[in-house]
């Protein structure tokens, strides 16, 4: 008994433990199971990828100060980091990637690039 590909219906020639028809449809199935979670991860990511980016333009020379004010003119989105470094005296650093801010009195933030 011939077997039905899953998306398309058509029927499967070749191997005995082939799932689809064709590439196409492999990939078809494959990309609607994970759609959802797809879109969040890729939200995420591009706003991370935007917060970086905006850290770098900032941040030419690996330390510097900047105000809240500029950071949210630019888009910047405080929300979204990728870890939280504490020092020894209690500062919290916020990084995005390798790209880290600290914040500090009257709206002002502490730029910094961590060396790896």
């Amino acid at each position: 008994m011939p077997k039905e590909c899953p998306v398309c219906g058509n029927q499967i020639l070749g191997r005995a433990d082939k799932k689809f028809c064709s590439d196409y449809c492999r990939n078809s199935f494959n990309n609607s199971l994970n759609k959802d979670s797809k879109n969040l991860v890729r939200n995420i990511n591009n706003r991370l990828r935007k917060n970086y980016r905006i850290l770098g333009e900032l941040n030419p020379n690996e330390k510097t100060k900047t105000t809240r004010t500029k950071l949210i003119a630019k888009g910047f989105d405080f929300t979204h980091f990728t870890s939280i470094y504490t020092t020894k005296t209690g500062n919290i650093y916020y990084f995005v990637y390798d790209q880290g801010y600290l914040p500090l009195e009257n709206e002002f933030y502490a730029l910094v690039k961590r060396n790896s």
